[in-house]
């Protein structure tokens, strides 16, 4: 069967307030960030799994609280200055665990930032103990911060995650679909993103519907 071409065009990820999914997973970090003006220090970490929504939620604390978003990875010494005067957001903390200048920017960041009475928004995969940042002075005063955990997704919430996914990509799946993937497939936003994703470049090839009997052969395919 000949197959069409299939091109990367641009998701639309909608990342406002009214599009975050509440559920009993992710109700106490939502209540948190929302709290924003009374944490006390001024600092709060988001850990979760990957797609459980630390960054959607970042967007909603940016929105709030007038803050930039940053990723930690893009962090640099000589230019965290530009950063002193708003509240920031720094995502993926965990992932400069072994790199020095990077965290030594945060620690630096972080201590500007409290002594203005800004507050600072960390993101992480892993509670914040269990980052092992080698800086001994920034893993302290992560520590010292506010923690809020996003758990993984129960049936409800699962569900809500892949009907998001596919309308930020424009797509209507027959409604047995969705039912049929959060009983059979893997039980994470990563996966819910990675099925979503496939059978949205085999609908395309193949030029066919997303159906149950798709969605059954895109889960096949992966396991």
């Amino acid at each position: 069967m000949a197959q069409q071409l299939g091109f990367d065009l641009p998701v639309r990820t909608a990342l406002g307030r009214d599009d975050f999914l509440v559920a009993p997973s992710n109700a106490v970090a939502l209540s948190m960030v929302d709290a924003w003006r009374t944490w006390s220090p001024p600092k709060l970490v988001l850990s979760g799994p990957e797609g459980s929504g630390k960054t959607h939620l970042a967007h909603v604390w940016a929105v709030d609280s007038g803050a930039r978003i940053v990723s930690a990875i893009d962090l640099e010494d000589a230019s965290v200055d530009a950063f002193f005067d708003a509240p920031i957001a720094v995502e993926d903390v965990d992932q400069i665990a072994r790199d020095h200048d990077k965290q030594t920017a945060l620690f630096h960041l972080h201590n500007a930032l409290q002594s203005a009475g800004f507050p600072l928004l960390m993101t992480g995969q892993a509670a914040p103990n269990l980052w092992r940042l080698s800086l001994p002075d920034l893993q302290s005063r992560v520590d010292a911060a506010g923690h809020a955990a996003l758990d993984a997704p129960d049936d409800s919430l699962l569900g809500a995650v892949l009907a998001k996914l596919f309308s930020d990509r424009q797509l209507t799946p027959r409604p047995d679909v969705i039912p049929y993937l959060v009983t059979h497939m893997e039980r994470s936003f990563a996966a819910a993103r990675g099925i979503v994703a496939d059978l949205d470049a085999t609908s395309l090839a193949q030029k066919k519907p997303i159906t149950r009997a798709l969605a059954a052969r895109c889960l096949d395919k992966q396991g």
